[in-house]
């Protein structure tokens, strides 16, 4: 089933639930769309700071702005781990086992790398 334009659910429906299992997400054009716009921010910005590198910047400021880069894309992480919660633990779908066993696994995947 596609979901008419200009949908802005905060989660997932019942009636949609076969339509966000198919794509694999129960985030909301809402929560995708701010998330795209997040790192699309993100994306210029990791382009201004080679723009820096290659003006020869000084070092603490290359560092601020790598360190405001993390900063932007941990939330990301957060948003991401927000629409998780809401969408698929809360409803009680697209959850394999024990609503606490798929928390922690996200959390450690999202916990992973940083």
């Amino acid at each position: 089933m596609r979901m008419p334009v200009g949908y802005r659910a905060r989660r997932c429906s019942m009636e949609q639930a076969s339509w966000c299992e198919a794509r694999g997400s129960c985030l909301s054009v809402q929560q995708v769309e701010e998330l795209q716009a997040r790192l699309s921010r993100l994306e210029g910005h990791i382009h201004a700071i080679g723009r820096m590198l290659n003006e020869k910047r000084d070092c603490q400021e290359l560092l601020l702005q790598v360190a405001a880069v993390k900063s932007a894309l941990n939330q990301v992480t957060v948003k991401l781990l927000e629409g998780y919660l809401e969408g698929c633990l809360a409803s009680g779908r697209a959850v394999q086992g024990e609503p606490l066993d798929a928390l922690k696994a996200a959390l450690a995947l999202a916990l992973k790398f940083s």
